[in-house]
């Protein structure tokens, strides 16, 4: 196996170099292009690709333009044994700026690749891909089937990429390994809930500003109540490794109309990240409680709370503990650690496989935090050596699972 993948590395480095060359951003979510370069890149590697154009309607329902899923089955024997989907995504986050290299340059410097989507998560494009490649020369040995999902909406919330594939019944895995990072193996992870909170005034001249009702009065208190909530969440910590304390950050106001003018209306927008153990519909209802609660009386604002997203918690269900000791011995052997099963504080697609049953982890080529890879930020990297061992790591316990 790891011979297999070393003599195909340098065309694995030059397969992942293109898929960064070709820009995915979302927002704006115009993914498309992407997708079917993707397609012709794995064609030319052998495999047969499917291409699930989700319809426009859904696509604009979360914000989208475009998006083409992509799914790859490999059946091995008579297909009989277990399903195993490999899960990455290809839409990225815009370059932003401050970046000391060209974003969709591809550049390779001191044995790594720097690149808008280099580390999350078109490595595991590349990783997923050439792992099964590697597990085609033990084909005899093996009995079942791997499946790449390829899908192109997770920094959007994963609802038309592996929610709508499974929904639609295009997909049935008993397991599934999602993009993840090469030193740690993910179980669990945060949810998200996204609301807006509108506060609506009614507009007056300055001068006069008795005769308004000011929304930015009335949001000021909520504002103040928010952020106390959050000085209390940090007293509460999940008792699973690596996921920390639920968060609440505001992350966008808006309103007005003109400096010499009460505003009528002002909007917020907050992040509040849930903890495995945590309810989502209970966390919404008490956070509109004491937004609501927060609000002066008589002040002649209306507020309503809207929620934008839910992303539910990943959690790990029976069956995931399979997937982590068969990445447990290879990783020792090709990296020389113990690797260990934790959590993560952000949110990820894999939840969407894990709220439809199917066991789940996070594993894939990367450092040891997405701090280390720049994740999201200016010079976005991926070790090239990372790279290398996750694919062999994959492919091994590949081998393990279809034995």
């Amino acid at each position: 196996m790891k011979s297999a993948i070393e003599n195909r590395f340098a065309q694995q480095v030059e397969f992942l170099r293109e898929l960064v060359r070709q820009p995915s951003d979302n927002p704006p979510g115009d993914t498309e292009r992407h997708a079917l370069r993707t397609a012709e890149l794995l064609e030319e590697l052998g495999f047969i690709v499917e291409k699930h154009p989700v319809p426009e309607p859904f696509v604009r329902q979360y914000g989208m333009q475009s998006v083409t899923n992509l799914i790859v089955r490999e059946k091995f024997g008579d297909g009989q044994g277990p399903v195993i989907a490999l899960n990455a995504h290809g839409d990225v986050v815009p370059p932003g700026e401050g970046w000391s290299y060209e974003p969709y340059g591809a550049e390779i410097d001191d044995d790594a690749l720097y690149g808008r989507g280099s580390a999350v998560s078109k490595s595991d494009f590349a990783t997923y891909a050439f792992a099964l490649l590697a597990l085609r020369e033990h084909a005899d040995q093996l009995e079942g089937t791997v499946e790449l999902h390829l899908t192109y909406d997770e920094e959007a919330g994963g609802f038309v990429g592996p929610k709508w594939l499974l929904e639609q019944e295009l997909t049935k895995p008993d397991y599934t390994i999602s993009a993840g990072f090469s030193y740690a193996v993910t179980t669990a992870h945060n949810g998200c809930l996204h609301m807006e909170i509108i506060f609506r005034g009614k507009q007056a001249h300055a001068a006069m500003p008795e005769t308004g009702a000011d929304a930015l009065q009335a949001a000021t208190p909520v504002l103040t109540a928010l952020y106390g909530e959050r000085e209390r969440l940090k007293k509460i910590t999940s008792p699973q490794k690596g996921i920390g304390s639920p968060q609440i950050t505001i992350g966008m106001i808006s309103g007005g109309i003109n400096t010499n003018v009460v505003p009528d209306r002002v909007s917020l927008r907050l992040d509040r990240r849930l903890i495995p153990e945590e309810n989502s519909e209970l966390v919404e209802e008490q956070l509109i409680e004491l937004i609501e609660a927060a609000v002066p009386a008589g002040c002649g604002v209306e507020v309503e709370c809207r929620r934008i997203m839910i992303a539910e918690p990943l959690r790990e269900l029976p069956g995931a503990k399979k997937l982590v000791e068969a990445l447990k011995w290879p990783a020792k052997e090709v990296l020389g650690i113990e690797l260990a099963a934790t959590g993560a504080p952000l949110y990820t697609d894999a939840r969407h496989y894990a709220e439809a049953g199917i066991p789940t982890v996070l594993y894939g080529a990367g450092p040891r935090s997405i701090v280390e890879a720049n994740a999201h930020s200016a010079d976005e990297h991926l070790q090239l050596s990372d790279l290398k061992a996750a694919t062999i790591i994959v492919a091994d316990a590949l081998k393990t699972l279809l034995r």
